[in-house]
């Protein structure tokens, strides 16, 4: 294999277990009501303070830049918006502005103006509008409204659709900035006791080793409807925390990639699964994505494959992976991080309703 010879060698996928025992403790979840009121599109919205700011920098702006977010806020809390369409609101006029008001555009786009970069081409209102904090919002929330499906896109995708600009991917680095920022104009917790984010963030949806269940015993079903502590069980946590959905019911389970309903178990027949829902795949790394590897690709087992989750790409064309059941025994069933060469896996599963980067 190409990956860096101190690398674990992947253990099998899990073999799945009775849909009984699985509706049995799916009420076991991780994730607090308040954790998913920012992250849930169907969580409530916040309000935020505009003259009870905080006087120092949060995720690095602050000033007037935060007296824009709390107005972005606002504008979502009138249109009576989820949190998580708060934030990505407020996400596109940090990648479009900084949260500065700007009275000039760009190249692409010499027209533009305001928090939103908002073209003079009707469709955003007047001068005035584009360069006033809340009209410009409610517009931008306007139009993400008649984005079909917009709830369940990845935020950039989401951002992108209404914007239009060349990166559907632009907007994907702002997102954490985003979530800290909103929770603290709207005074809301994005974190549990131990300090891990359940907000779903590409690369940030937790810090390390946060499995609720990672000390469940093992080849038990999970809430989930895999075995604890398998590659696809911590696969299958992660492609829900960025779906928002970090709590019982959640959103995709084990049965949920294929339309007769059947049980999907091992690592082995997730990239059918996936293309039978008709949710994009490719061979470029991308944060979030799901690593598929088919069986005996890049050591993984010869019967059921493996699947990981992509942290980080790097400069090189490597990347980041993360996962469970990877390391040999007697660490097997652990977390596990290793860097891996593009060329190594069978595939790059991406979330429902984002587009291929061969396919932006």
């Amino acid at each position: 294999m190409q990956a860096r010879t101190s690398g674990p060698v992947l253990a099998a996928g899990a073999v799945l277990a009775p849909i009984g025992l699985v509706l049995s403790i799916i009420l076991f979840g991780g994730g607090s009501q308040a954790d998913a009121d920012v992250c849930s599109p169907t969580g409530g919205s916040v309000s935020a303070d505009e003259d009870q700011l905080p006087k120092v920098a949060i995720a690095g702006y602050q000033g007037e830049q935060l007296r824009n977010a709390a107005l972005i806020i606002n504008a979502g809390k009138a249109m009576g918006l989820s949190a998580r369409a708060q934030t990505i609101g407020v996400m596109t006029a940090m990648g479009e502005s900084g949260l500065r008001v700007i009275d000039h555009g760009d190249g692409p786009g010499p027209d533009s103006r305001g928090l939103f970069q908002q073209r003079d081409n009707s469709a955003w209102g007047t001068y005035q509008d584009r360069m006033n904090p809340t009209v410009s919002a409610t517009n931008f929330f306007t139009a993400l409204k008649k984005i079909s499906g917009w709830e369940q896109l990845e935020p950039t995708t989401a951002a992108h659709r209404v914007q239009r600009n060349a990166d559907p991917f632009h907007y994907q680095t702002y997102w954490p900035a985003a979530v800290e920022v909103v929770a603290a104009l709207g005074d809301t917790k994005i974190t549990d006791t131990g300090g891990t984010s359940s907000c779903g963030i590409p690369g940030e949806s937790g810090k390390g080793d946060d499995l609720p269940w990672r000390a469940s015993q093992v080849y038990q079903p999970s809430p989930l409807g895999m075995f604890n502590r398998e590659c696809v069980d911590f696969a299958l946590w992660r492609v829900n925390q960025q779906l928002g959905s970090t709590a019982a019911p959640y959103k995709v389970l084990n049965g949920t990639f294929r339309p007769d309903g059947a049980l999907l178990g091992s690592a082995l027949t997730w990239k059918d699964g996936w293309d039978a829902k008709g949710w994009p795949t490719g061979t470029t790394p991308r944060v979030g994505a799901v690593v598929w590897y088919s069986p005996g690709t890049g050591g993984a087992d010869g019967t059921y494959g493996h699947v990981g989750i992509v942290k980080a790409v790097n400069g090189d064309g490597s990347f980041l992976e993360e996962g469970y059941n990877g390391n040999p025994a007697p660490n097997d069933h652990t977390y596990y991080t290793r860097t891996v060469h593009n060329g190594t896996p069978s595939a790059f599963l991406y979330l429902p309703g984002s587009n291929t980067p061969e396919e932006p």
